[in-house]
């Protein structure tokens, strides 16, 4: 435990210091350094407080996969401007890619029990095959990408949950059940129990992600979100940079889809509705269409509210002989459906809009002792 800390700390450290020595003076880049170390050392402290599996840390790892597929749709829907509802489906083929590599050898024949063991017979290191994840749900949207990125609007939309839908059904075809395991779960593949490693890999994910808006590709992407017609006669390829866009959102939703499935230990495509796509989609509008810091911070107050703030609506209370009405199974979320509503009117713009949280000051390069803006 210890060892793994404080290679995610060092780890952390070095990207923190190696992406912004570019842009920034010295001085800025050890301190968000040390402020990354920071917030690591922090969580490894409350883990070892708290307890591993406590409700905390329980929100916490789940808040942190949430809020890296939440920038990832944020990429595509709030910087370059293409709505899409594919989002499950990106994240089953990444979580499903992760658990059919990562099953150990011996477990093989016992979760594959009715597809003769199983045609794949290796297994791959943890971090290769979460790479490998992402890049199953990159190959899948540029497939997608060549017919469906030349359709608009409602019709992307459209599109993109018709393929969500159709990955979840191929996924569970018996005909295909010496890989996938047809409708069975998929088990026994390698997990995590610490917080700190979902927050590692979304951490380096959202970072890279914030680096590649903050380019000239990014810069492209918001020109097409904003006007398509001026973007392409300012010489930018729409057809190639909305290509561009989809699979590096789904890249990363790959990946997101593999941090899920170590954090729930178990995979069934069954369980990839398009509920899983709204519930992505209301994280990125209740934080800001085109803010990073807005999808991260909603994604935690997303999870905590609905897993573990407003539970105790969900039983049944007394007070002396009075039973407390509507206080019932599922009660909360019908409360927590009004507290988004009361946030989506007096927020039409989402918590933080179109701003971050000093993202900007920081990304940007001094002129003349002061930072521009």
């Amino acid at each position: 435990m210890l060892t793994l800390g404080v290679y995610v700390l060092f780890f952390s450290a070095a990207l923190a210091v190696s992406a912004f020595l570019k842009q920034q003076k010295h001085q800025t880049a050890v301190l968000v350094a040390i402020l990354v170390a920071s917030l690591y050392a922090g969580i490894y402290i409350v883990e070892d407080l708290v307890g591993v599996n406590s409700m905390l840390m329980t929100v916490l790892k789940k808040g942190a996969i949430y809020a890296l597929l939440a920038v990832s749709m944020n990429l595509l829907n709030g910087f370059t401007g293409l709505f899409s509802l594919g989002q499950a489906g990106f994240m089953l083929v990444g979580a499903y890619t992760y658990a059919i590599f990562t099953i150990e050898n011996t477990s093989r024949a016992q979760v594959y029990q009715y597809y003769q063991g199983g045609l794949v017979q290796f297994t791959l290191p943890t971090l290769v095959a979460i790479l490998l994840a992402g890049l199953a749900a990159a190959f899948f949207a540029f497939l997608i990408g060549l017919p469906v990125l030349r359709l608009k609007s409602d019709y992307l939309a459209i599109a993109t949950l018709g393929f969500a839908e159709i990955i979840r059904a191929v996924l569970q075809y018996d005909g295909l059940g010496r890989i996938t395991n047809g409708s069975n779960l998929l088990r026994k593949f390698t997990t995590f129990n610490t917080a700190l490693f979902p927050f590692a890999v979304s951490g380096i994910c959202i970072a890279l992600i914030a680096l590649l808006i903050h380019s000239t590709y990014g810069r492209s992407f918001k020109a097409i979100r904003d006007d398509e017609v001026a973007a392409e006669a300012m010489g930018i390829n729409l057809f190639v940079y909305k290509q561009l866009a989809f699979v590096i959102s789904s890249f990363f939703a790959g990946i997101g889809g593999a941090l899920l499935a170590m954090y729930q230990t178990t995979v069934q495509a069954a369980a990839f509705t398009s509920a899983m796509t709204y519930e992505i989609l209301l994280i990125v509008v209740i934080g800001g269409m085109g803010s990073i810091s807005g999808s991260i911070l909603a994604s935690f107050l997303f999870i905590a509210s609905s897993e573990w703030w407003l539970r105790f609506l969900d039983n049944v209370t007394y007070i002396g002989t009075f039973k407390v009405p509507f206080f019932r199974s599922g009660f909360r979320m019908v409360v927590f459906s009004v507290i988004i509503m009361v946030v989506v009117l007096f927020y039409r713009k989402g918590i933080m809009g179109d701003k971050e949280f000093g993202l900007k000051s920081l990304m940007e390069p001094r002129k003349g002792g002061k930072r521009r803006g």
